[in-house]
């Protein structure tokens, strides 16, 4: 299989590109201000991840001729990948234990809680109490957009792909955003209220990594594709599995054992990076 080998950075420097191109035996046969790009190309992975992450880049190695109009379906993760904050925190910041829940969030996103339905459980009672229009006080003041992240949902609904966000996060904020973007399918958490209020409750099933790769699969079959004319972006522990059924998994500033686990990785740049990592 031939490869192609793409660095990108806004504002990429000269200097970067020469050293790659040292690396490679040759000069890009495509280069512009964010990216540089070599067809049929053979890179020590190694070396490559050394010299990008000393110049602030993503480097990445994908098949010749993976286009995005190729694909079928595109999910995503919500909470720090399509969205900048995880909604939880936020939420657990109005009853003074956003330290306590963010501790719990970012174990459970490295992998070190492997239960994550447990780990979930945990966080939400400690918001009991709480009043409901808090959840309106985060979306309307706090939830904003991961970068490049309306222009790659453009472009992939201009290719025909259909779009799928399941997220371990919550309908509140699921709902919100596929009523304001180009989103076909949502699955998420819903919380329990009461006499509007929080129970500290999350209502059966959990969207736990399990639901989420099923959910891959369930859209797949729904749609007519095969598994591997999706792709599947994330960036904590409870996204590998439905990462590794995807034919492209992308790691969005995530966390190493995510990034270890999928084929393309995005630090430096926003989610419209994989428009041009498959165009």
């Amino acid at each position: 299989m031939t490869q192609r080998f793409i660095i990108q950075r806004p504002g990429l420097a000269p200097a970067t590109v020469a050293e790659f191109s040292a690396l490679l035996g040759r000069p890009p046969d495509r280069v512009d201000n964010a990216s540089a790009t070599w067809e049929h190309a053979d890179v020590d992975t190694r070396r490559s991840g050394e010299i990008a992450a000393r110049h602030g880049v993503d480097a990445n190695l994908l098949p010749t001729g993976c286009r995005l109009a190729d694909f079928r379906l595109i999910a995503f993760d919500m909470d720090s990948t399509l969205i900048t904050i995880e909604c939880i925190d936020e939420i657990a910041e109005f009853a003074g234990r956003k330290a306590d829940v963010a501790a719990i969030t970012e174990a459970s996103m490295r992998g070190e809680i492997p239960d994550f339905a447990q780990s979930l459980r945990q966080r939400v009672a400690l918001l009991a109490g709480l009043d409901e229009s808090v959840l309106k006080q985060v979306y309307e003041e706090r939830l904003r957009l991961s970068p490049g992240a309306e222009d790659l949902l453009d472009a992939a609904r201009a290719a025909g792909l259909k779009i799928l966000l399941v997220s371990g996060g919550f309908t509140y904020f699921t709902e919100r955003l596929r009523s304001r973007l180009p989103i076909d399918y949502t699955r998420a958490n819903t919380l329990e209220i009461i006499d509007g209020k929080l129970s500290g409750r999350v209502f059966d099933p959990i969207v736990d990594a399990d639901l989420k790769r099923d959910t891959v699969l369930e859209t797949c079959a729904a749609i007519g594709c095969d598994p591997a004319e999706a792709i599947v972006v994330g960036d904590g522990a409870n996204d590998l599995k439905m990462m590794a059924v995807a034919g492209v998994s992308v790691a969005y500033r995530a966390k190493p054992v995510v990034r270890a686990g999928s084929m393309l990785g995005i630090e430096h740049n926003g989610l419209d990076a994989i428009v041009g990592l498959l165009s």
